[in-house]
């Protein structure tokens, strides 16, 4: 006990010597809780809140926001953390010298983390509470969430954000403490001058384990298992984009878990030709990054975080977005669609216009409400009063559908959609286990019954058709028709005129799909910013602060170069020289991880949405790759730099006996 009373002095003049590190990690904790407290609060807005037609659902989007929040958090503040105590380990040296112990050693570390931790903690929940609102109102105003949706402050969300703030913390501080407690007496200089042992086995099992995720994941959005594709979001090629962060995150999270081992080759191949240029600034800077692994890797983090990021969710969204609009370009066979202009019903007069025109083919389709859709011996969900897990909507088609859609029957065959039948999904039927040939009983929302027979298992339905088709004829009672597709070869201007006095327009049918893709393609746009946005612009705030952590961590290096004949301008090279090779060794590292995501994308897309005949090619970012890595290069040299030039005012002699 009376040396751990001793240990407080030592802790509190450390804390006052060096605070500018405890600084960086306050700002890196509370930046991180005030992201996920703000995200939480979101979170537990939405719940039971409705999501406007058209638009992604608000409860799942602010979910993966939250998520998506914490995962970046969680990366940055432990990467922080461990970093500002590794700093400190040439102080844990000497205590390990004058006789503490191990155990005493940790008992310092996290006895200073646990204050600056509780401190940024508190701190985080009151930007997060400030924060909350303005994303609410951003969600508003791009459509993503209903008028009047605001941000309600929570206890539970604020307390959990800033408890697994606090854990991530510690953990962090935990296991730099554990490194630097090892250390015996006899060996401190030798530790303090060059990193080693950067990937013990706990973190090489970490990495080999989110591969496993990784893969797993990938699998099982390809196969997609029919528990998984009971729930329509899951089904939907819309949705698709969102849940492919899972894998992206996890693809992420193994080469960042790597980066240690990967750093080392990746500074030596940036700075091979070193040896050939004039002056030692890169000389320098290429021994003190590989000397300084750790201060390497965890400077680069954040930065490979928003390369990585943003190139795997920007590329992703894109590929999606194409090829989305490439099957539905290639499966609408109709030359023109006609919709209402009053958005009501498309008129008798005009359809029967349309109809009367010469080498016209007219298939008319409206939109009905099924309450259920199952077997006869088929029992309902539990604790629902309809067949189907969700109501869901049909298409009721007049005509013959393959002349406006070009669809795939995997089983049994659209010609037979006549009189009492229905085709469906063919996700839809091994979700529930349905069979071509099967009787399907059908119930309206009126409350009426009608048994269909299964004709047809269509694959590869784009949001633009249900997943049930049926008849117009086996449905009772009258309907309006909201959308008809014209097979013409008559000129425009006759199917023009034949609408003219209507209220009905024509659409060419490429028209018609781009407006739906980019309607689609708008609305992933909106879920990919509000997923990503905070987390990157935390990520972006993180650069910013580890490399002044940086920074203030080589003052004495610069005290070194100086009184060794190094005017200001040279140490300055060597701090940007190593800044552009921390910035190209996460670019590289981010590179490989958009590569990666992005093979797993086309998979994706190839057995999720294009159908067998068509293939997705791999296509990187390169706009939004070298547009984030000069961002991130922008924001790495300012402050690196700046703080350094300010040191350097210091006259050697001073500087080298100054603790950051």
């Amino acid at each position: 006990m009376t040396v751990y009373r001793l240990l407080l002095p030592i802790a509190a003049a450390s804390m006052r010597r060096r605070w500018p590190a405890f600084v960086g990690s306050f700002v890196a904790l509370a930046l991180g809780v005030a992201v996920m407290s703000a995200a939480g609060v979101l979170l537990n807005t939405t719940m039971g809140e409705d999501s406007l037609p058209g638009a992604p659902s608000l409860h799942k989007l602010v979910s993966f926001m939250a998520a998506m929040a914490g995962f970046v958090s969680v990366f940055v503040v432990s990467s922080t953390f461990a970093f500002a105590v590794a700093q400190r380990r040439q102080e844990t040296a000497m205590l390990r010298a004058v006789g503490a112990t191990p155990r005493q050693v940790r008992a310092l570390v996290l006895g200073e983390a646990l204050v600056v931790a509780l401190a940024a903690a508190a701190a985080g929940c009151v930007i997060g509470l400030a924060v909350a609102p303005a994303i609410a109102a951003w969600l508003v105003d791009r459509g993503a969430a209903p008028s009047g949706f605001r941000s309600e402050p929570a206890l539970l969300p604020l307390l959990l954000a800033a408890s697994g703030g606090l854990l991530v913390a510690l953990l962090g501080a935990y296991a730099a403490s554990r490194r630097a407690g090892r250390v015996r007496p006899v060996e401190a200089l030798d530790e303090v001058a060059v990193d080693k042992k950067v990937m013990p086995v706990s973190r090489w099992v970490a990495a080999v384990l989110f591969l496993g995720v990784f893969g797993y994941t990938l699998s099982t959005f390809i196969s997609m298992p029919a528990s998984m594709m009971a729930d329509p979001q899951s089904r939907d090629p819309e949705t698709t984009p969102q849940w492919a962060l899972l894998f992206d995150v996890m693809a992420v999270l193994a080469v960042g878990l790597i980066a240690p081992v990967l750093v080392p080759p990746l500074v030596r191949l940036f700075t091979s030709v070193v040896p050939l240029l004039p002056g030692a600034a890169g000389l320098i800077a290429r021994q003190n990054a590989l000397a300084a692994i750790r201060r390497t890797v965890s400077t680069a983090t954040p930065v490979f975080l928003v390369i990585g990021l943003a190139g795997s969710v920007v590329g992703g969204t894109a590929a999606f977005s194409d090829a989305m609009a490439a099957q539905g370009r290639a499966a609408l066979k109709a030359g023109y669609v006609i919709e209402p202009s009053d958005g009501r019903a498309v008129p008798a007069d005009a359809l029967r216009s349309l109809a009367a025109l010469p080498d016209t083919r007219l298939t008319t389709a409206s939109t009905v409400r099924f309450d259920g859709l199952a077997t006869p011996d088929q029992q309902p969900a539990p604790g629902r009063p309809t067949d189907l897990p969700i109501p869901e909507d049909a298409l009721a088609v007049d005509g013959d559908l393959r002349e406006a859609w070009n669809l795939t029957a995997d089983a049994g065959s659209l010609a037979d959609l006549h009189g009492k039948t229905v085709a469906v999904s063919t996700d839809l039927a091994r979700v529930f286990g349905w069979h071509v040939g099967d009787t399907l009983n059908a119930r309206l929302a009126d409350g009426t019954r009608e048994p269909l027979r299964l004709v047809a298992q269509v694959g590869h339905l784009l949001p633009h058709l249900p997943e049930i088709v049926v008849p117009r004829e086996a449905l009772p009672g009258p309907s309006t028709v909201s959308v008809a597709y014209l097979s013409t070869g008559a000129d425009p201007a006759r199917v023009t005129a034949a609408l003219n006095g209507t209220t009905a327009r024509a659409i060419t049918g490429t028209a018609w799909i781009g407006a739906r893709n980019d309607r689609s393609t708008d609305n992933g746009w909106i879920a990919m910013l509000a997923i990503l946005g905070p987390a990157l612009l935390y990520a972006l705030l993180a650069i910013v602060n580890t490399m002044m952590m940086s920074t203030g961590d080589r003052l004495r290096d610069f005290a070194t170069l100086r009184l060794t004949g190094g005017t200001r301008r040279q140490v300055l090279r060597v701090v940007a020289v190593e800044t552009l090779l921390v910035v190209a060794t996460a670019s590289a590292l981010g590179l490989l991880v958009t590569l990666v995501t992005q093979y797993a994308t086309v998979l994706l897309i190839e057995n999720r949405i294009l159908d067998a005949t068509r293939s997705a090619a791999l296509d990187l970012p390169w706009a939004t790759l070298a547009g984030t890595t000069a961002v991130c290069l922008l924001l790495a040299l300012l402050s690196s730099l700046l703080p350094a030039r300010l040191a350097l005012r210091t006259r050697p002699l001073d500087l080298a006996t100054t603790r950051p």
